[in-house]
């Protein structure tokens, strides 16, 4: 096990060697902490988290409560060090970031990790590898990020993992349904509208599954929910496409190899401000990524470098 295993998803909790840190001294150390660990990709300078986290105070202030905040961090994490030699945070006269030598295990990475391996796959190209990776990962969703927080950055981030999770049990959904595995991928479904009752395109898919599986009455009564959380939270009706997917199942005429609604195709049918948001997103986790790849270079020319000069 990892020195440090911090999970974000749902409830905040740090342990190191097993040990749960459950005080952190203050809130604005764990926000500060949390703020580090979702851009744990690059060095934050210490201006612009005075003005992130202190924004309403005088810059000698926030200076002021920057120092105070980071030495309660790590005062609180100081047994750590001594057990590990290695600090979690890497701090500089003007600039502050996670230790990149630090033994961490963050559940946020993984979930990321995990969704790069699948990233531009659909659902029902998955392999038996990439498929267990994202299923695993989607269990890492253990409750939205850092439930409870409701600062800016943090809705942000929130977000964007929200949406990764989506795109994750859209992709299980569509292997299920490729595998013939309909129980698994209505457990998947049911997921997705435990978050979003109102999302069409799993109303559709469970249709698929339920009536695939046998059970054409249960299709039926899904197409029904779908009407009344579409009418109930947008004031729509739903789309052509659903609707003629009702028409085939109560006529008993469902294909079987009919094909299910494609990730372009679902794109198609977003309104231009969900797809605007969500190319922001993924230009942004595309940077963070180009960054972990800089710092994981970095970090391998240093260990050979190391090891070259050992005799």
């Amino acid at each position: 096990m990892s020195t440090f295993h911090i999970t974000l998803f749902g409830k905040f909790c740090v342990r190191c060697q097993e040990r749960v840190i459950d005080s952190l001294e203050s809130r604005k150390a764990e926000e500060l902490l949390c703020y580090l660990l979702l851009h744990r990709n690059r060095a934050q300078s210490r201006e612009a988290l005075t003005s992130l986290f202190w924004s309403d105070s005088a810059p000698a202030q926030s200076k002021r409560c920057l120092r105070q905040t980071l030495w309660q961090l790590q005062s609180a994490l100081e047994f750590q060090t001594e057990m590990s030699g290695e600090s979690l945070l890497s701090v500089g006269p003007e600039w502050i970031q996670l230790n990149p030598r630090c033994d961490l295990w963050l559940d946020v990475t993984a979930f990321e990790q995990a969704f790069l391996l699948a990233h531009n796959v659909p659902g029902e190209k998955l392999d038996p590898q990439r498929a267990h990776a994202i299923r695993e990962a989607a269990d890492l969703y253990q409750g939205n990020l850092l439930e409870g927080w409701y600062q800016d950055w943090c809705l942000y981030e929130r977000e964007r993992l929200q949406n990764i999770h989506f795109a994750m049990l859209d992709k299980l959904i569509g292997y299920c349904e490729a595998q013939h595995h309909y129980e698994d991928g209505l457990i998947y479904g049911m997921r997705l509208l435990s978050h979003d009752r109102a999302r069409e395109r799993t109303h559709s898919h469970l249709m698929r599954l339920r009536y695939l599986s046998g059970d054409r009455t249960g299709a039926l009564r899904q197409y029904e929910q779908c009407v009344a959380a579409l009418e109930q939270e947008l004031g729509v009706k739903p789309s052509q496409r659903t609707q003629s997917l009702y028409g085939l199942i109560r006529a008993d005429k469902f294909p079987e190899h009919l094909a299910a609604p494609t990730e372009t195709q679902a794109m198609l049918e977003m309104p231009t401000s969900s797809l605007t948001a969500m190319l922001g997103n993924l230009k942004q986790f595309e940077f963070a990524l180009a960054a972990f790849h800089t710092q994981v270079d970095r970090e391998i020319e240093v260990i050979e470098s190391t090891l070259r000069s050992r005799p």
